[in-house]
């Protein structure tokens, strides 16, 4: 008893059920090319044709995928592809994940900080500014940058002030010497206004 082999597949022809967005392709790009022998995806390097290419891969990478690979099925097609998409959401979700926890800790850190407390406390405590601004006030999430080494530091932080009457930004630069922090600048300067409440 003799088997015949099926016949193998064209795929100079894209058949229409697969000719369509392709997730993998668009997420993981050059991964995906690299995988799918689809190497007209490594011009995502490519300053200008990067921002595109994601979108051109999803939109024709199926396409271009069934053509440069062997595939057994259209079945197999499917199979492989939708791992790819699985893959690519998984891949952006821990990347997501990883970067929002990244900033979340300099957030943290920075707001958290002697010198971000000396400022909020020194502000408080300042009548012009309080006045200008309006009890109570409360603070936004500082930017800028914190360095420390022993009993030595310097903070340069900017951050939001909204108080009953107006809102603002602070400015301050801070030393630490002994272990002790001192404000070297504290500058409110008012929505709306020219001058800085120093």
């Amino acid at each position: 008893m003799t088997t015949t082999s099926p016949p193998p597949l064209d795929q100079t022809v894209v058949p229409a059920e697969i000719d369509r967005w392709n997730w993998g392709a668009f997420l993981l790009n050059w991964i995906w090319g690299i995988g799918n022998n689809t190497f007209i995806a490594l011009l995502t390097f490519i300053p200008f044709f990067g921002l595109a290419m994601p979108f051109v891969l999803g939109a024709r990478g199926s396409a271009w995928a069934w053509r440069n690979r062997r595939w057994d099925s259209i079945e197999h097609f499917k199979r492989v592809q939708r791992k790819w998409a699985i893959w690519g959401v998984v891949v952006w979700i821990a990347a997501i994940a990883l970067f929002g926890s990244l900033f979340g800790g300099i957030f943290y850190a920075l707001g958290n900080s002697e010198a971000y407390k000396l400022a909020v406390s020194k502000l408080q405590a300042n009548t012009v500014a309080m006045s200008a601004l309006g009890a109570p006030i409360s603070t936004g999430i500082p930017s800028g940058e914190i360095s420390t080494k022993d009993d030595s530091g310097e903070a340069k932080l900017t951050f939001s002030v909204t108080g009953t009457k107006s809102n603002g930004q602070l400015h301050i630069e801070a030393l630490k010497k002994g272990g002790v922090w001192s404000l070297k600048v504290l500058k409110l300067k008012i929505d709306g206004r020219d001058d800085v409440i120093d």
